[in-house]
């Protein structure tokens, strides 16, 4: 039995990058010897098991075999006949296929480190067009590595176009393809994820509602990286990437729906969606306070402060001089000064209560224009 670090430690390792997790290989074992040292299997059949003290995930070296269609159509076989180097070769791509043994020796059978040095990402066998999920991992990781210059192998790009022609995107499962574009959406180059997925034809599969211009990279493209650099987190990013593209709110719904998008994610790309359109200008009181309640934003505050927040850097990104989010953060927080304890007291209810708390704000709002015009 031999016991080996594997994958991705070992590649951001190698990149200087840091190693938030580490994955081991056993090779020469059986899952009844793993079990035996006190390993905790990983499901009744996946030879994958836990480490009793750390946690890490241990894997016997294993071959895959597709006999049918999706991600539990593959023929596992994990032995104490499996090498090593049958292992590394089912991986994805070269540089996710190596290994280092517990003496510091690193293991690299298929070029990985080759490829680190020469920024590429490339396929390790063939056996890569079995799983058409590793189109979108490949995407994923241009995604997160694009920012130091990495790109796809031409042969890995024809492969992947390859399996796209063929239909194979259609044995993902909605929640397989939205783990892989939430994880896209959270590194350092989002844009690079959607760049690498319409090179190989899989854009207009995945995502028709979205604009795919024919020559230039666009512009919603650039803000998903705007708003990376900026250190936005993925609903916001997601949010971004809708707002600027500029589709519709059915069409947004559509993806929605077909993807089981988070309403996390979905409610503020929604908001965005129907609420650029609407913003308020001049003023006139009245706009501003419908504008505020038709997007919820005095009772879901938290949200309404997120896509203030895109707007902000939509704002910035586009170089627009009427800052719309300074205005209206500086709305909302006067509207939610007004108490309506003064109503309470004076034993209002029903419908008058709320006609007479929507004019204080009103008069609250006239009294801050009057200091302080917004822009027309």
């Amino acid at each position: 039995m031999e016991t080996l670090l594997v994958g991705g430690a070992i590649r951001d390792e190698l990149l200087g990058l840091p190693v938030h997790e580490r994955d081991y290989v056993v090779v020469g074992a059986t899952a009844a010897e793993m079990r035996a040292q006190g390993y905790r299997q990983v499901g009744r059949d996946f030879p994958v098991f836990l480490h009793p003290r750390s946690g890490a995930e241990y894997a016997l070296a294993r071959t895959e075999r597709k006999r049918g269609q999706g991600h539990r159509g593959f023929e596992v076989q994990a032995d104490p006949t499996v090498t090593l180097e049958d292992d590394l070769r089912r991986r994805d791509l070269t540089i996710n296929a190596m290994a280092r043994a517990s003496d510091g020796t690193l293991i690299d059978p298929y070029g990985g480190q080759r490829d680190l040095a020469a920024r590429v990402l490339r396929h390790v066998s063939p056996a890569f067009s079995e799983d058409p999920l590793r189109i979108l991992r490949v995407a994923r990781f241009a995604a997160r590595l694009a920012p130091l210059g990495f790109s796809v192998a031409p042969e890995t790009r024809a492969l992947m176009t390859d399996m796209v022609a063929a239909g194979m995107l259609a044995e993902l499962s909605p929640e397989r393809i939205w783990r892989e574009w939430e994880k896209a959406l959270e590194q350092a180059a989002p844009g690079a994820f959607f760049d690498v997925l319409e090179a190989c034809g899989a854009h207009a599969v995945l995502w028709p509602e979205l604009p795919w211009p024919d020559k230039e990279r666009p512009v919603w493209r650039h803000f998903l990286d705007f708003l990376a650099a900026r250190a936005a987190g993925a609903p916001l990013r997601y949010a971004g990437l809708w707002l600027a593209a500029e589709v519709s709110v059915s069409a947004h719904t559509r993806v929605v729906s077909r993807y089981r998008v988070p309403a996390r994610f979905a409610d503020l790309a929604d908001l965005a969606l129907r609420a650029l359109p609407a913003l308020p200008a001049g003023g006139a009181t009245d706009p501003w306070l419908s504008f505020l309640e038709q997007t919820d934003a005095l009772r879901r505050p938290a949200r309404f402060e997120e896509f203030l927040d895109v707007l902000s850097i939509w704002e910035h990104f586009t170089g627009d001089l009427v800052p719309r989010s300074m205005q209206l953060r500086t709305v909302l927080k006067a509207v939610q000064a007004v108490s309506s304890e003064p109503l309470r007291q004076t034993g209002l209810t029903g419908p008058e209560f709320g006609r007479s708390l929507r004019q204080m704000r009103l008069n609250t709002l006239q009294a801050l224009f009057e200091h302080s015009p917004p822009a027309p």
